[in-house]
């Protein structure tokens, strides 16, 4: 059994699709599952490998996995086997708690270009938790030893192909950043980050206007990248590209978490004195 779930879970793993394992944690009473037992479960919610019990409790283990794999969040459920209602219906007795473990998906980083900007962002994007692939002629794991993966004879930027959770951020010091922002923008991409002077992002834009892209999709474009932290060093530059990706991504305020707290506790006032 644990060669089968191991192989199950190399699988899931290769085709880069989110899942969850439930494992049996304790059982009361007359269970058919042992402590320590496993299910695989996919996003559609279906049991592919391993075994937590029989009808009575597998629909509900694929009902809390679907809800976890959305969510992101472990959770803890107790499954009454005694009760027909809080049960899947049929009368198998005991009880059992059952640890749901969603797996997800790393966003991918696509960088696009090198130099430190790039090198920094690289090593960022990895140190919280993305997946990095890097795309420059020029790029090598020397300068780019968190990169996931190393793109380099991709002149056309044919091989940019972000998901809806994905990060771009374009960085190639002119060299390609029109052909890379129209596949980047052909793309669902969450975040597209243009890093580059003033100048050459307003002749970015007015490129990617000529060649016919709505007002909508050039709002996409995130120039000059990054939060407003006062950077002036490369590396600060990156922190704060990957600072503006991480509010992306966790849909944040941007705001002082003082000022934050500050906000949040004023508000809660306000609403206590309404009582």
């Amino acid at each position: 059994m644990a060669k089968e779930i191991l192989d199950i879970l190399m699988e899931m793993r290769s085709k880069g699709e989110p899942y969850a394992v439930a494992t049996v944690v304790e059982t009361v009473g007359s269970v058919s599952a042992k402590t320590g037992s496993k299910a695989v479960i996919s996003h559609k919610g279906m049991v592919i490998g391993g075994w937590v019990g029989g009808g009575c409790a597998e629909s509900t283990c694929c009902d809390a996995a679907l809800e976890s794999i959305k969510s992101g969040q472990t959770s803890i459920i107790e499954i009454n086997l005694d009760d027909e209602m809080l049960g899947a219906g049929m009368p198998c007795g005991g009880n059992m708690r059952v640890y749901i473990e969603p797996v997800m998906l790393k966003p991918t980083l696509w960088i696009m270009g090198h130099g430190r900007v790039a090198e920094s962002l690289c090593l960022l994007g990895d140190l919280v938790g993305l997946q990095v692939v890097v795309n420059d002629p020029i790029a090598d794991l020397d300068h780019f030893p968190n990169a996931s993966h190393i793109i380099t004879d991709d002149i056309l930027y044919e091989q940019l192909l972000p998901a809806e959770d994905d990060f771009v951020v374009i960085a190639t010091q002119h060299k390609g950043d029109h052909e890379s922002m129209k596949q980047a923008l052909s793309s669902k991409a969450s975040y597209i980050g243009l890093v580059a002077s003033r100048k050459r992002s307003r002749l970015v834009l007015e490129y990617i206007q000529q060649e016919g892209f709505t007002e909508s999709n050039i709002e996409r474009i995130m120039t000059p990248s990054g939060l407003d932290l006062g950077a002036r060093t490369p590396e600060e530059i990156a922190l704060c590209v990957i600072a503006e990706i991480v509010m992306v991504r966790r849909h944040g305020s941007g705001m002082h978490m003082r000022d934050k707290l500050n906000m949040e506790t004023k508000n809660h006032g306000q609403l206590t004195n309404k009582k």
